[in-house]
């Protein structure tokens, strides 16, 4: 039996190593920078331990000399062995990628070997990798992605989905002011509920604080979560019976840091309780933060929200 080998490429800056990290997460097997010819002896060697490595995330790019001709070399010898072969491609816009190299001050690999400037580099390296992004099996553009979407966008493409698994859902809490996130199945609007943010001791709070929720129930919230609730106890069985693997639901508010938040926390609470294999995540809870650093009260034994608010490429570096 073969493995499943999913070489993880694209453009420098569009987020590979964040990829392969959310790939580990989901069960891969990830190494970056393996040269290519080394990937057949690495799949033989691996062959001891197949019952533990079935798939195999491998990052590769354009450093490698001569990484085209190995590449594609490498690929046809690995489906001749009978193995399961994908290519994910990482795409980003030029002037996102600028900005992404600006930030972390890091340099473009063809600026070391070449000698090219930023804007030069990304330039070439695109034409350099044109042909191969269109015979990607998958092609993610992460401009507008955070890192919270990309596991989510990564999640649907490729968990693991065994039969007994059944439904993965996936809720999404997000502020309209930055954007419908780009994966969603459905979208709740609560905007209707009154913003905490117009209340000065609430402002500075996330909806992951108690005290905003108890601002919420007494305004509607209760009402609002348990219409919402009692929609998706319909509805997701009915997802489930058509073998829909994953669903993404977005739950916008204006700002994404008060209203979604708190509805999307508790609404995980009972969709967890109806046994659905449940992710949440806050994707814009941070994004305005500094505006809030020097009023915000402590808040000991605050839950920290998930990782996912910033970039996903730049190394630890957020928008």
């Amino acid at each position: 039996m073969g493995f499943s080998f999913l070489f993880v490429t694209g453009l420098s800056g569009a987020g590979k190593s964040q990829s392969l990290r959310v790939l580990e997460d989901l069960g891969y097997f990830c190494v970056d920078n393996l040269p290519i010819p080394l990937v057949p002896a690495f799949a033989a060697l691996s062959r001891d331990r197949e019952g533990e490595l079935s798939r195999l995330a491998i990052g590769v790019d354009i450093r490698e000399r001569g990484f085209l001709r190995e590449f594609r070399e490498g690929f046809a010898r690995l489906k001749a062995e009978g193995h399961s072969v994908e290519i994910l491609f990482l795409d980003a816009a030029d002037d996102i990628l600028m900005r992404r190299f600006s930030e972390t001050r890091r340099p473009h690999p063809l600026s070391l070997s070449a000698g090219l400037p930023l804007t030069e580099a990304i330039r070439e390296e695109r034409a350099r990798l044109s042909t191969l992004k269109k015979t990607a099996d998958r092609v993610v553009d992460t401009s507008r992605l955070s890192t919270a979407e990309l596991r989510i966008v990564l999640g649907k493409a490729y968990a693991s989905h065994e039969p007994e698994e059944g439904l993965r859902v996936y809720l999404l809490s997000f502020g309209f002011k930055f954007g419908l996130p780009m994966d969603a199945d459905l979208v709740f609007d609560v905007r209707f509920l009154p913003n905490p943010n117009y209340e000065e001791a609430l402002a500075p709070l996330t909806g992951l604080d108690p005290r905003i929720w108890t601002f919420l129930l007494s305004r509607g919230a209760e009402e609002a979560l348990a219409e919402f609730a009692g929609f998706l106890k319909r509805l997701l069985p009915r997802y489930a019976a058509e073998r829909r693997s994953t669903l993404t639901i977005a739950i916008g508010c204006t700002g994404g840091r008060h209203r979604s938040v708190a509805i999307a926390t508790h609404l995980g609470e009972i969709v967890a309780s109806e046994g659905y294999t449940l992710r949440v995540a806050h994707r814009d809870i941070e994004k305005e933060e500094s505006r809030y650093k020097k009023t915000q009260p402590p808040l000991p034994g605050r839950v920290s929200p998930e990782e996912g608010e910033g970039d996903p490429c730049g190394p630890g570096k957020g928008r």
